[in-house]
């Protein structure tokens, strides 16, 4: 065999023998700083760590308890988020400044109140001593979609003068409430007389159309808003707006000029549903 052959095998373990050299000086010295544990110190970590897994730890629960724990605080939350008919789908949180009794941190947070969607921005200031806890909140940031709910800008802005996230959500939770009730009566209506009532806008409209075949030009408008005030107060306004012929306006201007003051009165009396319902029989010339 070529001697070069042979030099590089030897040069390889020379190598090696200087690789394991290294190694095991760096065995030495782990075994020299651990000899500062003794026996007796390992065991008591040992017996810790296996209390602290296994549940045996006087006040600590075992993994298995705080999984099962944390599966029913969530189905708890998932519960209530559907009766209320709020949810969370996104939270963040920055923490900006944090001290013994204050703590400051910016919160991003997007979810959906039945069929509408939101999103919030601000900053929440929650100070601490020996008396009592407080929270504010500052800089709130308002964004939604209103869509044909135009009504809702004028929550939004109150909410965001006011900073109070009670007032935005105690008030879209009534207003979406609201927004499916008129959503439920219109449909209802709709499926019980398909020839008389029209939706131009859609089942999320806010109005109706009461229309009869037998009676062309003649319409009737049932209009259905839902009102916010600035204190948050939510409630519907209903009228009746009637589209009469000329001619047969001519003839019966007086009973025209009743008609939605007598709408008016049969909701304060008789409630929505009945009044509406009363409406439809008359167009359909029901006895």
């Amino acid at each position: 065999m070529d001697k070069s052959v042979y030099q590089v095998y030897e040069d390889e373990i020379q190598s090696l023998e200087e690789e394991i050299k290294l190694l095991s000086e760096k065995y030495e010295d782990i075994q020299h700083e651990s000899s500062f544990f003794s026996d007796e110190e390992v065991l008591k970590s040992k017996e810790f760590f296996q209390r602290e897994f296994q549940g045996g730890h006087k006040g600590h629960r075992s993994p298995l308890y705080l999984i099962q724990e944390i599966e029913s605080l969530e189905r708890d939350l998932s519960f209530l988020m559907n009766f209320l008919g709020i949810q969370i789908t996104r939270h963040s949180k920055k923490t900006l400044e944090k001290t013994a009794n204050k703590t400051v941190a910016t919160h991003s947070i997007s979810g959906k109140c039945q069929f509408l969607s939101f999103c919030l921005e601000f900053q929440l200031l929650d100070m601490q001593n020996m008396d009592n806890v407080s929270a504010s909140i500052t800089d709130l940031n308002i964004v939604m979609e209103f869509g044909q709910q135009s009504e809702l800008s004028k929550l939004v802005s109150s909410a965001k003068e006011h900073g109070s996230l009670l007032l935005f959500f105690r008030s879209l939770l009534s207003y979406t409430k609201w927004c499916e009730h008129r959503r439920c009566t219109f449909s209802h209506f709709k499926d019980k007389y398909p020839n008389i009532v029209a939706f131009p806008e859609g089942q999320w409209g806010h109005y109706i159309i009461l229309k009869n075949p037998q009676l062309p030009g003649f319409e009737l408008m049932i209009v259905w808003k839902i009102h916010i005030s600035e204190e948050g107060e939510v409630t519907p306004v209903l009228d009746l707006l009637p589209k009469i012929p000329e001619q047969a306006l001519r003839q019966k201007k007086a009973a025209v000029e009743n008609a939605a003051t007598c709408f008016r009165s049969m909701l304060r009396l008789f409630g929505i549903a009945t009044a509406i319902e009363t409406l439809i029989r008359v167009m359909a010339l029901e006895k």
